[in-house]
C-alpha cells in the first residue's frame, strides 16, 4: 500500500515539476510526451504561453505570398533617447502639459511632450523653427546613451520585411548616408532617392511609471518630433511611382502622408492632389497598403478620407489615436468621444472600423478598392477585411501580435516571463448594433466574429513588462500582418 501511494506521490512531483518546466522544455523532449499529458501541460501552463503556443499553430504562410514588394516613401534617421533626461539636458524643469499641434520652441516641446507622457499616448509633431530643432537634435544626438536607427514608417516597414530572405524590397525615400548604411542589404534604393544629407527624428521615450514632476506615465511610449521637409514635401513620391514599372513589385507599401502637415494649407492641398495622381498611376492589380500616423489636423485628415486617397488603397494600418482622429474628422461614430479611458472598448473600435469600410470601402456599388484595415493598439489588434479579397487572416493578425510582444521586449521570440496579458477577457462586439459577447480562450486567441458582409479578426497582445524600444512598433506589426495575408485574385 505504502509502494502505491509512494508512487502516487512521485507522479505528481514529477508532473508539477513538468507543469513549471513544460513551456520552458525543448521541443525535442516534448515530442515524447504522451498527447493527454502534452495537453494537461497545456491547460496548466499560464495564459501567456498557452497563447504562444496557440499562435505559433495558428500562424502559417499564405498560399500565395509576396515576392517583391515596394515601400515608399518616408525615411529618416531616428535618435531614440530617454524623453526626461533631454529635456533635463535642455535646462527644462517639469511643469503643466498642453498639446500643441506645431511645436515652436522648446517650451512648446516641454509642454506637449508632458501632455502625451501624462496619458501614456504616442504622438509626432513638426518642430518650425529649424535653428532650434537642430540644436536640439544636435543636444539629443550626443547625448551619452542616444541610438540611432533606421526611422520613418516607410523604411522601418522595408527593413522588417527585408529580414525575409524570400523578399525582394524596394525603398524610396530621402535616404542620407548614415540611413543607407544602416539599411538591410536586401533592401534596393534607387539612386534617384539618394542625398547628402539625412533627415533626423528625434524619439523621446518614456517607461511605464516613469514620473518627471507631478506626471506619472501609465504606460510607455514615445514622442516623435522633426524638422523634416524633404519627408514633409513627399519629394520622393513620384520618383517611388515611376520606379514601380522596372521593379514589378506584388504589394505596394505606401506612408508619409502625414509628415506634410508641416506645410502651409494651400501647399498641403496641392501636394495631397498630385499624390493622390501618382496613386492613380499605379497599376490596379497592385495592392497598396497605406500606413497611417499621428495627425492634428482634422480638414487634412478629411481630406485624406475624402478626397480619393481612401478609395486607392487596398489596406489600411493604424492605431488608436489615428483612429478616434479619423472617425472626429470625418464625423464617425463615436466622434464625440474626446480621448481613450485606458484600454480602447472593442466595442467602439468594431464600430468605427465598420463604418469606415462600409462608407468608405469597397461595395457593389462603389468605386473604391478599400477592403482591409488593421487595427493594433497596446492591448490588442483586429483585422477588419471585405468578405472574398483577404486570405489568412488568422494568421495574419496572430504574426503582428507575436511581433509586437517580441520587439518590444526585444527578444528573438516571446519570453513569457517578460510579457503579460492586458486585454480583456471579455467584451462586446458593438456598442451600437446589438452585440455578441465575446469570453477569450488562451487557448484559441484569435476569436472572429461577422457584420454585414465584413470580418473581424480579434487577437490579444502580450505586453512588454520592461519594454527596451516602443518606436516602430506599429510598422513591424503591420509589416508582420502584410506578410502573413494573401490577397485573393478578383
Amino acid at each position: 500500500m505504502w509502494r502505491r501511494a509512494l508512487c502516487v506521490g512521485l507522479l505528481a512531483l514529477a508532473l508539477g515539476y513538468l507543469c513549471l518546466l513544460g513551456p520552458q522544455l525543448p521541443p525535442s523532449a516534448l515530442r515524447l510526451l504522451p498527447a493527454s499529458l502534452l495537453g494537461g501541460l497545456r491547460r496548466a501552463g499560464s495564459l501567456e504561453s498557452r497563447m504562444v503556443a496557440a499562435w505559433q499553430a495558428a500562424i502559417v504562410r499564405p498560399a500565395r505570398g509576396w515576392a517583391r514588394v515596394a515601400v515608399g516613401v518616408n525615411a529618416c534617421v531616428d535618435v531614440v533617447l530617454s524623453g526626461v533626461k533631454l529635456l533635463e539636458a535642455l535646462g527644462l524643469e517639469p511643469g503643466d502639459g498642453k498639446n500643441h499641434a506645431v511645436l515652436t520652441s522648446q517650451q512648446d516641446l516641454r509642454e506637449a511632450f508632458v501632455h502625451f507622457m501624462e496619458k501614456g499616448a504616442a504622438a509626432e509633431r513638426f518642430f518650425s523653427d529649424a535653428e532650434s530643432f537642430h540644436h536640439i537634435a544636435r543636444t539629443a544626438s550626443e547625448y551619452p546613451g542616444a541610438q540611432l536607427y533606421v526611422g520613418g514608417n516607410a523604411a522601418l516597414i522595408g527593413q522588417k520585411l527585408a529580414a525575409n530572405p524570400d523578399l525582394k524590397i524596394l525603398l524610396c525615400g530621402p535616404v542620407g548616408p548614415k540611413l543607407h548604411q544602416l539599411l538591410d542589404d536586401n533592401v534596393v534604393v534607387p539612386p534617384e532617392s539618394m542625398q547628402e544629407r539625412d533627415e533626423f527624428h528625434l524619439i523621446l521615450e518614456y517607461q511605464a511609471g516613469e514620473e518627471w514632476g507631478q506626471v506619472k506615465a501609465p504606460n510607455a511610449n514615445r514622442f516623435i518630433f522633426s524638422h523634416d521637409l524633404s519627408n514633409g514635401a513627399l519629394n520622393m513620391l513620384e520618383v517611388f511611382v515611376s520606379s514601380l514599372d522596372e521593379f514589378q513589385p506584388d504589394l505596394v507599401v505606401l506612408s508619409g502622408l502625414h509628415m506634410m502637415e508641416g506645410q502651409s494649407k494651400e501647399m498641403r492641398h496641392r501636394r495631397l492632389m498630385e499624390a493622390v495622381a501618382s496613386i492613380s498611376d499605379i497599376p490596379t492589380d497592385i495592392p497598396i497598403h497605406l500606413e497611417l500616423a499621428s495627425m492634428t489636423d482634422q480638414d487634412f485628415m478629411s481630406n485624406i478620407v475624402h478626397q480619393q486617397v481612401f478609395p486607392l488603397v487596398n489596406s489600411i494600418g493604424l492605431n488608436e489615436q489615428e483612429l478616434l482622429f479619423l472617425t472626429q474628422s470625418a464625423s464617425g461614430p463615436h466622434a464625440s468621444l474626446a480621448s481613450w479611458n485606458g484600454i480602447p472598448d472593442v466595442g467602439v473600435v468594431s464600430d468605427i472600423l465598420f463604418w469606415v469600410l462600409k462608407e468608405h470601402g469597397k461595395t457593389a456599388d462603389r468605386a473604391s478598392d478599400l477592403t482591409r484595415i488593421h487595427f493594433h493598439t497596446l492591448a490588442y489588434h483586429i483585422l477588419a477585411t471585405v468578405d472574398g479579397f483577404w486570405g489568412n487572416q488568422v494568421a495574419a493578425v496572430a504574426a503582428g501580435a507575436r511581433a509586437a510582444g517580441a520587439q518590444a521586449c526585444a527578444t528573438e521570440t516571446i519570453d513569457t516571463s517578460k510579457v503579460f496579458l492586458k486585454a480583456p477577457l471579455e467584451f462586446v462586439t458593438s456598442q451600437i448594433e446589438a452585440p455578441s459577447k465575446i469570453s477569450l480562450n488562451p487557448d484559441e486567441p484569435v476569436v472572429h466574429w461577422h457584420r454585414e458582409g465584413i470580418s473581424f479578426h480579434f487577437t490579444p497582445v502580450l505586453v512588454c513588462k520592461d519594454p527596451v524600444r516602443t518606436v516602430g512598433l506599429g510598422d513591424a506589426i503591420s509589416a508582420e500582418g502584410l506578410l502573413y495575408s494573401e490577397v485573393y485574385p478578383q
